[in-house]
């Protein structure tokens, strides 16, 4: 348990993974990917572990980026973009190899990483209210790392108009496009955490496991270190530090046109 990540197992062994972060919409820094990382890693070799809940506290499930650390990379060396994205790389392969069942209790907002999130996770339920998006172009970066994970869900199609856009969508189209298994409302959604977790349980431990060999999961190191060098090089360049001074500025950036000078 840290201040920024909230674990706690319950007789069954369900281990709840809550991000903490709610005044920050539980967005993603290092100590919190860290945090994630680490837990992860230590339930994969606790036998006690039968399923892993993942979820955020407040009202978002996680918002993507900290700001902090988003305005902290502008001033980042080449080789700290890298192990930047790296620690990113590390987490959502650790979520989506993870030998216990993964539930991602989507409790709020979604965006960015935080889709990623949820992509890497066998198990996805929404609440109705919940919105989505790859805000990533409209900074001048792309949404490199999750990418893999976001096109084994929702499939090329639409990751590619959805990555281009940065347009947000709602639950349902979550839903509709596959990113979720349910929509619920916000009062039905422990209920249909619970529902999920008792067919789990239901089920052999070692079974549920192999489950998951049975279906090909991404273990591309060389696609991985691919997207971490893409990252890293796309948050160097010009258009990407116009993009994060103009969103820390609150002022459009530099390619979109002034509509009052035509």
């Amino acid at each position: 348990m840290s201040d920024i990540l909230h674990t706690s197992m319950d007789s069954r062994g369900v281990l709840t993974l809550r991000m903490q972060r709610a005044d920050k919409h539980n967005a993603l820094n290092p100590e919190l990917i860290d945090a994630l990382t680490d837990a992860l890693a230590h339930s994969a070799r606790n036998e006690q572990v039968r399923a892993i809940v993942l979820t955020g506290d407040g009202r978002s499930f996680c918002s993507g980026a900290d700001l902090a650390w988003m305005q902290a990379s502008i001033d980042y060396s080449p080789q700290q973009n890298q192990q930047d994205a790296a620690r990113l790389s590390d987490l959502m392969r650790a979520l989506a190899q993870s030998p216990k069942p993964t539930l991602a209790r989507i409790n709020g907002p979604a965006f960015g990483g935080g889709v990623g999130l949820i992509a890497c996770c066998d198990i996805a339920i929404t609440v109705d209210s919940a919105v989505f998006a790859f805000s990533e172009t409209r900074l001048g970066l792309v949404p490199a790392v999750i990418s893999p994970y976001i096109l084994m869900s929702i499939g090329p199609r639409h990751a590619r108009r959805l990555f281009m856009t940065a347009e947000r969508f709602n639950a349902h189209d979550a839903l509709q496009w596959q990113l979720v298994h349910q929509v619920v409302k916000s009062d039905e959604l422990d209920q249909s955490i619970e529902t999920q977790l008792q067919l789990l349980l239901q089920a052999g431990p070692h079974a549920l496991q192999h489950c998951k060999t049975l279906i090909p999961l991404l273990n591309d190191q060389a696609l991985d270190q691919q997207l971490i060098n893409l990252i890293a090089t796309l948050r160097s360049s010009p258009e990407a530090q116009e993009g994060l001074r103009a969103f820390l500025d609150k002022r459009k950036p530099a390619w979109i046109a002034d509509s009052s000078s035509s």
